[in-house]
């Protein structure tokens, strides 16, 4: 007798068979507008990366491409492969460092690129056995929580800047920018949008805020001198893209052991980051299990630390998890279909980065402020009566936004928990991975790798 499939099994579409978007709760039209909204907050890498890297001597176009091909695969990869709503592209910081130390005497880029590739060689070595896996899983429950909330209190201050209402101040570290600033005008509106979206419970609300935030800076700059704009009218549309940059990593020059200390220190950097960075958008998403893991977390480990390599080849930096993909999780992205959005207008941009960069940064700020929001509701499930739980997560949550580093947050949170919990008499409860990595960290910010 011939077995007949269910009716639902047989309605389902091909995409939501591929993605399980229905065992998600989701649905291709709301994979799209996450895809999206990720996307328009993280595209600031396709201009900013190039700029970066131009103090190494590398050419800007050149650089451009490359990032764009370098964030598309592996973000295609998460999507397909490890079925998650993270995108990836070329790390900040990373990239900063990678060009200070490209203009040292005897150095280049091509090198640092080489650094790159070895680095990213390593910590998929520790990925393939499961050391990284097993590090994660460590974590005590209260310290992933609080590298939630810090990479999100990390993300809202980043887009407080944008947004102008945070600047560097004289005398102090920052202080508050002026309300009568056109950009700033236009990003305090674009929040009370969102922030009234939010409220009706609308769907698409962040995408919806960030295209509105950028039609009220371009009816601005067209009330206002041109002196003072806001958005960048494209020269052309199309711009072919150079590949000039790809395949150029001197992997030979990488090993000489002068730059053992420069491959340790982007090694830890891009090890804890891309964990911070899981954790928190993970945890937002609702991913993490009772005891804070991450089903299939293998698959985002390996495809992270191939970014890494696969960065290095095409000349555009480490690659990584990117703390935007939270934009997207705020707006229903809970598959790879999100990603796979992602990756597409990725590969688009090769073609199309002039119109990208038409979205100013003051229309994504109001983003980034509402992400950081919806990231910090997770505190309220956080313990911080017993000082060996609520110290070392209140230590992570403010050195992260505070230093600009997810990895030295969650470097002082591991020690301060593990010395914590020595002196308490409870040092038998630590997992000695914990001891391991503390002691990792602790010799990493002596050597001044942190």
């Amino acid at each position: 007798m011939a077995t007949m499939s269910s009716p639902l099994s047989a309605s389902r579409s091909p995409l939501d068979r591929l993605f399980a978007l229905s065992e998600r709760g989701s649905t291709v039209q709301r994979e799209v507008v996450a895809g999206l909204a990720t996307f328009m907050t993280m595209a600031y890498i396709i201009f900013v990366n190039p700029q970066v890297l131009k103090a190494a001597g590398m050419p800007v176009e050149a650089v451009a491409a490359a990032t764009c091909i370098a964030a598309a695969v592996p973000t295609l990869l998460m999507g397909l492969w490890a079925n998650y709503p993270f995108a990836l592209a070329s790390g900040m910081g990373l990239n900063a460092a990678l060009a200070m130390h490209a203009t040292k005497p005897g150095m280049d880029w091509q090198t640092m690129m080489g650094v790159i590739v070895v680095e990213g060689a390593i910590v998929t070595v520790l990925v393939l056995t499961r050391v990284r896996e097993q590090v994660m899983q460590a974590i005590p429950m209260n310290l992933k929580r609080a590298i939630g909330v810090g990479i999100g209190i990390f993300i809202a201050f980043l887009g407080l800047q944008h947004a102008g209402w945070v600047t560097q101040g004289t005398g102090t570290l920052t202080t508050h920018g002026a309300f009568t600033a056109k950009g700033t005008l236009v990003s305090t509106l674009g929040l009370l949008l969102m922030m009234l979206l939010l409220a009706f419970r609308v769907r698409g609300a962040i995408l919806l805020g960030i295209l509105g935030t950028a039609v009220v800076a371009w009816v601005a700059d067209a009330l206002t001198p041109a002196s003072a704009r806001l958005t960048v009218v494209p020269e052309r549309w199309l711009a072919m893209p150079d590949f000039s940059t790809f395949g150029q990593a001197n992997i030979l020059g990488a090993l000489q052991p002068a730059l053992v200390g420069v491959i340790f220190a982007f090694l830890i950097t891009d090890f804890f980051d891309t964990m911070g960075t899981v954790i928190g958008i993970g945890g937002q998403g609702g991913f993490l299990d009772e005891r804070g893991n991450l089903p299939r977390l293998n698959r985002v480990l390996l495809t992270d630390s191939l970014a890494a390599v696969w960065g290095g080849l095409c000349g555009a930096s480490s690659v990584t998890t990117y703390i935007e993909s939270a934009a997207g999780i705020s707006e229903g992205g809970r598959t790879g279909l999100t990603s796979v959005v992602v990756g597409l207008l990725f590969l688009l941009s090769l073609l199309f980065a002039p119109l990208v960069g038409a979205v100013p940064a003051v229309a994504t700020a109001p983003a980034l402020i509402v992400v950081g929001y919806l990231m910090m509701t997770v505190v309220r499930e956080m313990e911080f009566v017993s000082p060996e739980q609520g110290i070392p997560a209140f230590l992570t949550m403010l050195l992260i936004p505070l230093t600009h580093s997810i990895s030295f947050g969650i470097g002082v949170g591991f020690i301060s928990y593990v010395a914590v919990m020595l002196l308490r008499g409870r040092g038998r409860e630590v997992s000695p991975w914990m001891y391991g990595i503390a002691l990792l960290f602790a010799v990493s910010f002596a050597w001044g790798a942190g």
